[in-house]
């Protein structure tokens, strides 16, 4: 039998003939134009791929003494909808630790600190076109926080927050009235952990 490889992604990065900013200033994200050559294939033309840069995010699921979830109703104009959220934010600083961005998110966003902290996933949102990477945590042990000088603006100046009963949520993921991809992921592994400990007694 054929030895298997370990199932697990692989860093690998192919050579780039040229690169030409599409978009760049001082927002979150850049544009950006790459050719790029298949490795051992000089025969062929490089080709062309569209890359979007992004920092990466922290993003966290709160959940109280209750089982219920911190949620933020908030307009995305490119989705043309007001989604279901949860506290999240980009990673402001290379080397800036994910954990604490989320930390920062859920004072600032709303108001509340958490005792304890659980690293769920980390995964890339789209990687045909970005190497945007979410790192997703479970925050438990909330209590009121100060916001500090942080202000809501644009967008966040109109958010909703509620608190929605962690099975509700789910059911209304799988109903598909819940769109927002990191809400997704966040709700699924908590509730995969839990029938995975619920199976161990």
């Amino acid at each position: 039998m054929p030895e298997l490889t370990p199932l697990r992604d692989v860093p690998e990065s192919w050579p780039v003939e040229d690169s030409v900013d599409l978009h760049r200033d001082g927002w979150v994200v850049a544009f950006r134009s790459d050719r790029i050559r298949r490795p051992g294939a000089e025969h062929e033309e490089p080709f062309r791929r569209l890359v979007l840069e992004h920092p990466g995010a922290a993003v966290v699921l709160a959940i109280d003494d209750d089982d219920r979830v911190l949620c933020l109703k908030q307009y995305r104009h490119p989705a043309q909808s007001r989604l279901v959220e949860l506290p999240a934010g980009v990673i402001d600083h290379p080397g800036e630790d994910p954990e604490e961005v989320g930390r920062r998110e859920l004072r600032e966003e709303a108001a509340l600190a958490a005792e304890r902290w659980t690293h769920l996933l980390s995964t890339l949102s789209s990687p045909g076109y970005s190497a945007e990477r979410i790192h997703y945590y479970l925050a438990e042990g909330l209590s009121p926080a100060d916001r500090g000088d942080f202000e809501l603006r644009h967008e966040e100046a109109d958010l909703e927050v509620l608190w929605v009963p962690f099975a509700d949520l789910v059911d209304a993921i799988l109903a598909g009235d819940v769109t927002d991809g990191p809400v997704v992921q966040a709700v699924l592994a908590v509730q995969v952990r839990r029938h995975r400990e619920a199976a161990r007694g």
